[in-house]
């Protein structure tokens, strides 16, 4: 949804504090569906079918990632692009720790920090 212009320039502060507020509503929004087929409902609603079908590749990648596959190997049983497969990888290693919470918490286990 398009703001409305209030023919004030918005500062690069604003823009900056709005989308991290947007970011924020999202995240509990996600948070709040608690039913797989709700939540895959919710995301297909939320997310054009590229975007959905780059947020699946990504999280098929994590726990072949997690498990020590190789990039090569990772993008043979996925074929997901190696560019892909390094962001993830880069976002496992380097990230907030968000891929390996919810992967541990997907496997039932304490996730794994680093």
């Amino acid at each position: 949804m398009k703001r409305r212009d209030t023919g004030q320039p918005a500062s690069a502060a604003d823009e900056l504090s709005r989308r991290e507020l947007a970011q924020a509503e999202l995240a509990r929004a996600l948070a709040s569906v608690e039913d797989p087929e709700r939540m895959a409902a919710f995301l297909t609603d939320l997310c054009t079918p590229a975007e959905l079908e780059a947020l699946a590749d990504r999280w098929s990648v994590v726990p072949l990632l997690a498990d020590g596959v190789s990039y090569r190997q990772v993008h043979e049983q996925t074929g997901v692009s190696v560019t892909t497969v390094g962001r993830v990888a880069r976002c496992l290693d380097h990230g907030t720790g968000g891929y390996r919470e919810v992967l541990a918490h997907t496997r039932g286990a304490q996730p794994t920090r680093g």
